[in-house]
């Protein structure tokens, strides 16, 4: 029986970037790179090595500075070293995702204790370029219908490997929760769908409610947890 660790990692390592894009659209594809994949392995085997299942946070897709560089969810290098304990050769440039994301898991007890509880991926588990630029998979129509049914796995593929149904977490309020909704509409993944506050939105645009919004996502995290979990 394969843990939670093994599967996502055989499932991340066998996409296949092999869908045509439309607009002068690239894929950020990493996970062709060695240093890639033995972050990667180190960090799901480090606190993803069971059976267990756990709630889920969807953001976007894969950035060019967080799991772009690294392969790992909203993590940067840096975060990576000194909040995961992983030391690594990535150049240690700065993600502001990864900031406030290590804000909130320190908030609510730490790597160990989050990422036995939850996990983080994204509603497409690859990311896009134009122009140099992260690009979003609703960012443009054309590209939404073309990479549709890779997300459709992708959510489908997530659930099997053990991510609870009940309830999960939309990393955005705006039109990743709004796209969330509508598929989930159609194809009933999960029971109930919350909206958080996307962290870039909140380093840009409202750093000064920060705070604000790490207890937010901490409130609303924790009522997921087991009651004997439940933090003050």
């Amino acid at each position: 029986m394969e843990t939670f660790a093994q599967k996502i990692l055989k499932y991340h390592f066998s996409l296949k970037p092999d869908i045509v894009l439309p607009d002068h659209i690239e894929w950020l594809y990493p996970y062709d790179i060695s240093s890639v994949r033995d972050a990667m392995r180190r960090f799901f085997t480090k606190y993803f090595s069971d059976y267990e299942s756990r709630t889920v946070l969807l953001g976007i897709n894969p950035g060019r500075f967080g799991a772009g560089i690294t392969g790992l969810p909203f993590t940067d290098p840096i975060r990576m070293e000194t909040e995961c304990q992983l030391t690594n050769d990535f150049p240690k440039k700065q993600e502001l995702s990864s900031v406030f994301v290590y804000e909130f898991i320190n908030a609510i007890g730490g790597p160990d204790f989050f990422y036995r509880n939850f996990y983080i991926t994204s509603i497409c588990p690859l990311g896009f370029v134009k122009d140099g630029k992260n690009y979003n998979y609703y960012d443009s129509q054309h590209l939404t219908d073309a990479i549709m049914p890779m997300i459709v796995d992708n959510l489908q593929k997530h659930i099997s490997f053990g991510v609870k149904t009940d309830v999960a977490f939309s990393m955005g309020q705006g039109k990743n929760f709004a796209f969330l909704q509508r598929i989930n509409k159609e194809y009933q993944f999960f029971k109930k769908l919350v909206p958080l506050p996307h962290p870039r939105w909140v380093m840009q645009y409202r750093l000064r409610r920060k705070d604000e919004f790490v207890r937010e996502y901490v409130d609303k995290l924790s009522n997921c947890l087991p009651g004997d979990l439940i933090l003050d």
